[in-house]
Formats: C-alpha cells, sequence, structure tokens
C-alpha cells in the first residue's frame, strides 16, 4: 500500500480495481479503519464503514448490493437496513434501532487512479486499529 498526502486528508493506495468483483464487497483495513469497499456496474467503487451500526458486528462488505430510485445501496448482511453507498445514510431501519444511536454508516472519498483504488482519509497512524 502506497499514500500520497492531500490538502484534506492521505489517499492511500488499496487495491487494483479489477480485485473488486461487481456488485460484491471486499473488506479493506485502511490506516487501523476497517472499510467495505464496493464496486458498482459503472466502475463506481464506495468506501463505506465495516461496522454495521445495527449490530455492531464488522460485516458490511457482505452486503447486498442495489439501487433504489437510483441510488447505489447495500443491504446489511444480519438485519436487512439499507444505507446509502455514496452517503452511508440509512435509507431503512428494517424495524431496528442503531446500537449507538447513530443509524449512518460512515462513508470515504474513492478515485481510481491508472486502475488503482485509493480511499482518502485524515486517519493518523497514532490512532488504535478498530477491533471488532
Amino acid at each position: 500500500m502506497s499514500e500520497t498526502t492531500a490538502e484534506t486528508g492521505t489517499w492511500v493506495a488499496v487495491c487494483a480495481l479489477e480485485e473488486l468483483t461487481v456488485e460484491r464487497g471486499a473488506a479493506a483495513l485502511v490506516g487501523g479503519l476497517q472499510m467495505a469497499l464496493f464496486r458498482t456496474p459503472d466502475d463506481a467503487v464506495y468506501a463505506v464503514a465495516q461496522r454495521d451500526p445495527f449490530s455492531g458486528a464488522n460485516v458490511m462488505s457482505r452486503g447486498i448490493v442495489g439501487t433504489r430510485q437510483g441510488e447505489p445501496t447495500v443491504a446489511g448482511p444480519l438485519y436487512k437496513q439499507v444505507f446509502s453507498l455514496r452517503t452511508g445514510a440509512c435509507l431503512e431501519r428494517a424495524g431496528y434501532e442503531p446500537l449507538d444511536g447513530t443509524p449512518d454508516l460512515t462513508t470515504w472519498p474513492v478515485q481510481v487512479v491508472d486502475t488503482v483504488v485509493q480511499v482518502q482519509t485524515s486517519h493518523s497512524r497514532d490512532q488504535e486499529d478498530v477491533k471488532s
């Protein structure tokens, strides 16, 4: 993994675009943060938190990719809440409440440079790794 620093954060090379299967998630540990990466049929790539805010489990990369009125989404694999891949907003709570009061997923900017997927994070290497 290589890093480049921008004014608003650090771009970290995570993987090759071809390593991400369309409409399947992949887990990544980037600067100590657990992320779920998703590639959609239009080759857009999204990075959201791996932790499901409703179950507390790090399972979002196992979610089901879909769309809702044109919005790319992922459904949580445990209780089936639906989240926007663009914003992380919870679009459907499926009758559950989040464990920590925040139903939305954290998202990170993603870019593909020369077929390399990069995620921008302001994460400091001094932060502790997220434990499941």
